[in-house]
């Protein structure tokens, strides 16, 4: 594996690992590469000193770098904020109404509230589509 900085017109720099550096050549010439800020198809190599895995297996994935991670982070808070502003809350009957809703008995809209690990485990064995909402982002007076 082999890691580059990469940029994109907008100088949004990222990185990006790829299987050889002739695989980044490859994906570049055939416009497969995006800017994760942007969307921008214009990426470049920034110029640094690639990092090149071994051949022996990466026991972790690479960390995360500081802007990839604030990128997560406003990304969930995103999709958090479009869920409380547009589905329905319905506490903690969120497993029956998620039921429901899969059954046919009740209308078919988006809904969020709580559940156990049991309710949910129990939903997925069903075929009933549910995920794990973000967390909320601390409060300003949470944070050091």
């Amino acid at each position: 594996m082999i890691k580059y900085a990469l940029s994109c017109d907008h100088d949004h720099a990222f990185e990006g690992w790829f299987g050889s550096s002739s695989d980044y050549d490859d994906q570049a010439a055939r416009g497969l590469l995006e800017c994760p800020l942007c969307a921008s198809k214009a990426v470049r190599k920034q110029i640094m000193a690639p990092a090149v895995a071994g051949t022996k297996a990466q026991k972790a994935a690479p960390e995360p770098s500081a802007q990839m991670r604030e990128m997560m982070m406003t990304a969930m808070g995103e999709v958090r904020r479009q869920v409380e502003e547009n589905f329905d809350y319905v506490g903690d009957r969120f497993a029956k109404e998620a039921r429901d809703i899969h059954d046919g008995k009740s209308e078919d809209r988006g809904i969020y509230g709580e559940a156990s690990p049991k309710e949910v485990k129990a939903l997925i064995e069903d075929g009933v589509r549910v995920a794990p909402l973000p967390p909320a982002a601390p409060k300003k007076t949470e944070v050091n």
